[in-house]
């Protein structure tokens, strides 16, 4: 958007510098504004290098400026950086920052800085990671409900192995382990209960009515699984979640009400699109819409093509009506550097005769 409207720089420089940066201990506060400086130098908007230079020399967070510059493969735009690069990295940041050795600003660096030349070296010379050797567990469903019992690292296979068989001892563990605060087992658990599938149905209902710990479970079974009959229960919970700002926790009814084309989920998938503070929510409201109310989606495909989140735009791309104003802007995406192959492709393949 930017480049399109031919907008001045400086007021995503500025946020750079804004004086919370010595004192907000968040290191996300700067990633957009490096990110969107770095994909306007690759759009040849090159004045965008300058206050990137500035923050690699005297910003809080200035590994990430000075990585972005790297990633940038050009060492005319690092001219002078390599003795910073030199000074301030310890051995991790090196080994992250040479991690593509044929990069033209490492290859200079390492000409110009010893301590780089060398983390170069080592990283050339480490050996790839050995693939981890997995071994299914053995055993009837009751020795591994006793194994996982036992709460150790060989729990987490017990679990795995129980969610492939469908058994229905994971169902009662997870009753047992869910409601644990925190809990280690909660992530294995759940990854577990999406290889059961819809044979979970039955007691993912009972759990999406209230149970303790486990009615968050119960809802995104329901929407991967789910019938019309869950329809109702999915729209209370997405209500609830839209009442309570709960954007993540909005994710899960939205794609099960998608999934099953709710026309009555409309009314709210449209003023969650408005609401939301969180990116990746719009592409899940976005295929929503398209499946319960395609012709009002056309408006939404159409805003997302103009959207913060790949994944938004990959799906305006694809599906927003061919207007003028929308053929131009992808023919944009077609050919934009900085784009998401993804929303390239789709963009390529709209515009093509």
């Amino acid at each position: 958007m930017v480049v399109d409207l031919e907008l001045p720089v400086h007021p995503v420089a500025e946020h750079l510098f804004d004086p919370e940066d010595e004192t907000d201990a968040d290191d996300w506060r700067v990633s957009l504004a490096i990110d969107t400086l770095t994909d306007l130098v690759r759009l040849s908007r090159r004045e965008a290098a300058t206050p990137l230079r500035h923050y690699a020399e005297e910003g809080a967070n200035w590994f990430e400026a000075l990585d972005a510059l790297v990633s940038l493969g050009d060492p005319a735009l690092v001219h002078g950086l390599g003795s910073v690069a030199a000074a301030r990295c310890d051995e991790d940041d090196l080994h992250w920052l040479v991690d593509d050795p044929g990069n033209p600003v490492i290859q200079q660096w390492a000409s110009e800085h010893s301590v780089i030349a060398d983390a170069v070296r080592k990283r050339r010379s480490s050996p790839p990671p050995h693939p981890r050797e997995q071994h299914r567990p053995t055993g009837s469903d009751g020795e591994l409900a006793a194994l996982v019992h036992q709460r150790s690292d060989a729990s987490v296979e017990a679990i795995l192995e129980l969610g492939r068989r469908r058994s229905p001892a994971l169902l009662d563990l997870a009753e047992e382990f869910l409601p644990e605060r925190p809990s280690r087992w909660r992530g294995v658990i759940c990854r577990a209960l999406r290889e059961y599938g819809a044979e979970a149905l039955p007691r993912a209902r009972a759990w999406a009515g209230g149970v303790p710990g486990c009615s968050e479970v119960g809802i995104d079974i329901l929407a991967r699984h789910g019938t019309a009959r869950d329809v109702p229960i999915l729209l209370e919970d997405l209500r609830e979640a839209l009442s309570a700002k709960s954007w993540g926790g909005a994710a899960s009814p939205v794609e099960g009400l998608g999934r099953l084309r709710a026309g009555a989920a409309v009314p709210l998938l449209k003023e969650a699109w408005a609401a939301t503070e969180y990116a990746y929510l719009r592409p899940r409201l976005l295929t929503a819409l398209l499946r319960t109310a395609p012709h009002t989606a056309e408006a939404y495909a159409t805003e997302a093509l103009w959207d913060c989140e790949d994944d938004a735009r990959r799906i305006g791309a694809a599906t927003a009506p061919p207007t003028e104003d929308n053929r131009l802007r992808l023919r944009r995406l077609a050919v934009c550097a900085a784009e998401e192959p993804g929303v390239v492709s789709v963009a390529v393949d709209r515009t093509e005769p």
